[in-house]
């Protein structure tokens, strides 16, 4: 199980009120679908609990990302499944991610956060290439969007 905090009042604006949140966030996931199986979301007071499967745990950190960086939703807990890794969970014991998360702040771009973290600006496609379901277009980023760096 994975659990990560994101700023509620920001994001992409997918719904008005809680009633049909969670099939918001659900097609909104599934539109660019990074690999989920069987997807379940449920909303509840600014919390997101997504189910189902995926082969990767790539996978699952982009679903949790794509949720989450949704106006309304300030927690994202994963249930999904990871059938086919022969890695270690995000977090667990040994277990490690493909890279870290950062969040946009006020004036950043990709290529300077790409500059701090990957060492060359002109990396800035790497950056844009691993958020391409949190991300359209490499100069649309937004302060508080939580981006992944990868490794």
């Amino acid at each position: 199980m994975s659990l990560l905090d994101f700023v509620s009042d920001i994001g992409h604006s997918l719904f008005n009120a809680e009633e049909h949140a969670a099939e918001k966030i659900q097609q909104h996931i599934l539109n660019d679908n990074p690999g989920i199986e069987n997807l379940g979301v449920l909303f509840q007071k600014g919390f997101v609990t997504l189910t189902g499967a995926s082969k990767s745990w790539e996978a699952v950190e982009k679903a949790i990302l794509m949720a989450g960086n949704v106006k309304g939703v300030g927690k994202v807990i994963s249930d999904i499944e990871v059938t086919e890794s022969q890695d270690l969970a995000p977090g667990e014991l040994g277990g490690s991610s493909n890279g870290q998360y950062y969040v946009i702040k006020s004036g950043d771009t990709l290529s300077a956060i790409a500059q701090q973290f990957l060492g060359d600006a002109s990396k800035y496609p790497a950056l844009f290439d691993a958020n391409r379901e949190v991300i359209k277009h490499p100069d649309k980023i937004f302060p508080g969007q939580k981006i992944r760096i990868p490794a």
